[in-house]
C-alpha cells in the first residue's frame, strides 16, 4: 500500500490497482487540467488540478466504504462493486476538457459522456477488465453517469456524492477562503444504505443526525458559487475563453474531437499557433473585460434568459448585434448567465431516528425541514446575468437589459461570425 501526501487529507493510502490507474497517460493528463479553470486569475492559489481532486475523491470513497463495512451495510452489495466505487471516484473526471467545465457551456459533449470511450478501450480498460471484471469499464462509466443499479451509486453521482464534498473543501483551501467549511466526518458517517419504498431497491440515504452537516454543505456550496466559481472576474475570464474557443472551432483552428486530449496549456498553444487573437492575448496578459451589466437572477422574470446558457449560436448572434450597436468589434461584448440546475439540488431519503424513512424533496417534509426550498433560493441569489465589454460603454442597466431582451428575440436565426478575424 503506497501513501501519497496531500495538503487537504494528509495521507492518502493507494492500493496496487489504483496505483496502476494513476500511472496511465490519461490519468496523468489530469495534472495539467486546472480544477477551477480561470479562477487562478482572481485567486492566485487556485492552480490545483483535477489530479489531486480525483485522488481526494478516491480517498473519501475508501473512508466511506470502510464505515459502511464496519456497520455491516455492504453485505447486500456485490463484492466487485466496492472496487468499482473506488475506481469510479478516482476516474470520475477522466474526460474533462482543458480549463474544466467552461467548454461544456458552449455545447461540446459533457465530460461524463466523453469518458465512455476512454474507459472502454486502451490501457485503463485492460487494467479494469483484468483486475476487477470483464464488464468493469462499462459499470464504472454507468456509475459516473448516474445510471448504475448499484446501491452505492449515490456515492459517485447524487445529491450528496463524494465529489461535491471533496471539491468544496479543496477549492476553499486552495483559494484561501473560509466558505468551504463542511463537517466531512459527520457527513460520511451519516451516509447509509436504505430501501427505497417506491422502487424497493437499495440506495444511498442519510441518517437524520447528518442533516445539520448537510445544511453546512448547502451553505458552503452557495458561498463558493457566489464568491469563487461565479465571481464576476472569474466569469468574465470564462466568457472570454468560451468565445475564443467557439471561434477557433468555427474557424477550424482546433477540432472538437481533439479537445479532450489537450491540457490547459496545450490548448492555448494550439490556439496561439492559429495566429494573433485579441481574446487569447487578453487572457494571457490578464486584461479582463469589465462589467457593463450585473443583475441577480432574482430580479429577472422566472425563466427569462435561459437561452443564454443553452443556445450558443443565439447568444453569439446577440453579442455581435449588441457589439455593433455600441461600435465594438465582434467578440468585444460578451453575455454571461451561468446555469447549474443541480448546483444545490437535494433529493435524498432520510432515515429517521425512530426508524422511518422520509423523502427530502421540494414536495415534502417542508413543515420540519425545508432544505430543498432553501437550495432553490440560494441558487437564485448566487446566479447573475452579466454583460462584459472590452471597452466602457455608457448606458443605464435597464436600457441595456431591454436591448438584450430585444437582441435575444430578433437574432435567433442570425448566423454568428465564423471568422474570428472578421471586422478586426
Amino acid at each position: 500500500m503506497k501513501v501519497i501526501r496531500d495538503p487537504l487529507w494528509n495521507n492518502i493510502r493507494v492500493d496496487p490497482l489504483t496505483l496502476k490507474l494513476i500511472d496511465t497517460r490519461l490519468f496523468q493528463r489530469l495534472r495539467y487540467i486546472r480544477q477551477l479553470g480561470h479562477a487562478y486569475l482572481v485567486y492566485p492559489g487556485a492552480t490545483h488540478s483535477r489530479f489531486e481532486h480525483a485522488l481526494g475523491a478516491y480517498h473519501l470513497a475508501r473512508q466511506t466504504l470502510a464505515i459502511l463495512g464496519e456497520r455491516g451495510e455492504l453485505a447486500a452489495v456485490r463484492a466487485d462493486d466496492i472496487a468499482l466505487i473506488r475506481t469510479a471516484a478516482l476516474l470520475h473526471d477522466i474526460g474533462h476538457y482543458p480549463f474544466s467545465h467552461a467548454l461544456e457551456e458552449i455545447g461540446v459533449v459533457d465530460h461524463e459522456e466523453v469518458a465512455g470511450p476512454l474507459l472502454s478501450s486502451g490501457k485503463i480498460a485492460a487494467i479494469l477488465r483484468a483486475e476487477i471484471a470483464s464488464d468493469a469499464p462499462e459499470r464504472v462509466h454507468a456509475l459516473m453517469c448516474g445510471k448504475s443499479s448499484s446501491p452505492l451509486q449515490g456515492l459517485i453521482s447524487g445529491s450528496l456524492d463524494l465529489d461535491k464534498i471533496e471539491y468544496l473543501k479543496r477549492d476553499a483551501l486552495m483559494c484561501g477562503v473560509p466558505y468551504g467549511e463542511i463537517d466531512v466526518d459527520r457527513l460520511i458517517n451519516s451516509l447509509t444504505i436504505v430501501t427505497d419504498p417506491e422502487s424497493g431497491e437499495l440506495v444511498m440515504g442519510v441518517l437524520e443526525k447528518g442533516l445539520s452537516a448537510l445544511e453546512s454543505l448547502l451553505f458552503a456550496k452557495h458561498q463558493m458559487y457566489r464568491n469563487v466559481y461565479w465571481h464576476h472576474a472569474v466569469r468574465g475570464a470564462t466568457a472570454m475563453y468560451k468565445r475564443l474557443v467557439y471561434e477557433a472551432l468555427n474557424a477550424g483552428i482546433v477540432d472538437a474531437r481533439e479537445l479532450v486530449g489537450l491540457t490547459d496549456e496545450g490548448l492555448l498553444n494550439r490556439l496561439e499557433a492559429g495566429g494573433p487573437q485579441p481574446l487569447l492575448s487578453a487572457l494571457r496578459e490578464r486584461q479582463l473585460y469589465k462589467r457593463a451589466l450585473d443583475l441577480p437572477a432574482a430580479e429577472l422574470e422566472e425563466g427569462w434568459g435561459e437561452w443564454i446558457a443553452s443556445d450558443r449560436n443565439r447568444t453569439v448572434a446577440a453579442e455581435n448585434a449588441l457589439a455593433a450597436h455600441f461600435g465594438l468589434r465582434p467578440g468585444e461584448l460578451l453575455i454571461d448567465y451561468p446555469t447549474k440546475p443541480r448546483m444545490l439540488g437535494v433529493d435524498l431519503l432520510v432515515l429517521r431516528q425512530g426508524g422511518g424513512l422520509r423523502k427530502l424533496t421540494a414536495a415534502g417534509w417542508a413543515a420540519e425541514i425545508n432544505l430543498p426550498s432553501l437550495s432553490d433560493e440560494l441558487y437564485r441569489s448566487a446566479r447573475r446575468l452579466r454583460v462584459f465589454v472590452a471597452r466602457p460603454i455608457d448606458i443605464a442597466d435597464w436600457a441595456l437589459l431591454d436591448m438584450l431582451r430585444t437582441a435575444g428575440q430578433t437574432s435567433f436565426n442570425t448566423p454568428p461570425t465564423a471568422d474570428p478575424a472578421q471586422g478586426r
